[in-house]
């Protein structure tokens, strides 16, 4: 599988935002590639939340989805779309949706973000996705020619719960599209996400956000490629654009026998808090 990696610098006008998706599954194809992952927050990136309120829809009613299921079908790419903030959460509030999209533009997978992200930083920075997105209840895998591949979202990679259950389940790549904040990027990036593919046995694609957005925020970028040994294929650096990196599960089948963590795997029973 040879997978392409598209890092952003998402901004507030989601029309602008869809041709750069739409040109980069151009550029993806041009490069020989099977799919294309993007980042979280692919549509629209605004923290003004006035400002943004018009742009915001339901799944049905949003262009930019529909621009990369038009896309999809014209380039015979599959696309894993990291995820759009919608309209639809069962309490009034949004949801952060990912979308895995086949060569012929259909819906294969949704997958709504699970955990979210409330913290107050030393920065000053202050984040509440609770306040305005609603939680995801389920976890999901979606199955492609290449590999079966286990959906999650930025904060998610923390909890690694979420990635047993995957893996547990027959994930072989784990997708994990972020934007992701400066300061924890430097701190935890880079090893979270290595984490994750050692423990699973899988490997790990992580398309990030990128740099000084138009809202004022900054994210981290790095975007990754991990293979399950927690060898770095892909790391992009801080620029915006699209690059490769070749998917070989034969690496996955040799990892796993020589390190058969996922065989040895056993409930883990009461915990015992001894005086």
């Amino acid at each position: 599988m040879r997978a392409a990696v598209f890092q952003s610098r998402t901004g507030i006008d989601p029309d602008a935002n869809a041709a750069r998706l739409v040109a980069a599954m151009a550029e993806a194809k041009a490069g020989g590639a099977d799919m294309l992952f993007t980042p979280e927050m692919s549509g629209l990136l605004d923290q003004d939340r006035k400002r943004a309120a018009p742009h915001l829809c339901k799944e049905a009613d949003d262009r930019v989805l529909a621009a990369v299921r038009d896309a999809a079908r014209h380039h015979g790419l599959w696309v894993h779309l990291g995820s759009l903030a919608l309209k639809g959460g069962s309490d009034g509030r949004l949801v952060n949706r990912g979308f895995v999209i086949d060569d012929k533009g259909a819906i294969r997978a949704r997958y709504d973000k699970i955990h979210l992200f409330d913290v107050d930083l030393p920065t000053g920075e202050s984040w509440r996705e609770s306040a305005a997105y609603a939680p995801g209840e389920r976890s999901v895998i979606a199955t492609t020619p290449w590999a079966r591949i286990g959906l999650s979202i930025c904060y998610d990679m923390r909890f690694p719960d979420l990635y047993r259950a995957l893996s547990d389940a027959g994930a072989e790549l784990l997708s994990v599209p972020a934007a992701f904040t400066v300061p924890t990027g430097k701190a935890h990036w880079h090893v979270l996400l290595r984490a994750r593919a050692v423990e699973a046995g899988a490997f790990v694609i992580a398309a990030g956000q990128s740099g000084r957005h138009e809202d004022g925020r900054s994210t981290f970028g790095h975007s990754l490629v991990v293979d399950p040994w927690g060898e770095v294929l892909l790391d992009m650096g801080e620029e915006e654009g699209v690059g490769f990196a070749d998917i070989d599960l034969a690496r996955l089948v040799d990892v796993r026998a020589r390190v058969p963590a996922l065989r040895h795997r056993r409930q883990i029973g009461a915990v015992e808090t001894c005086p």
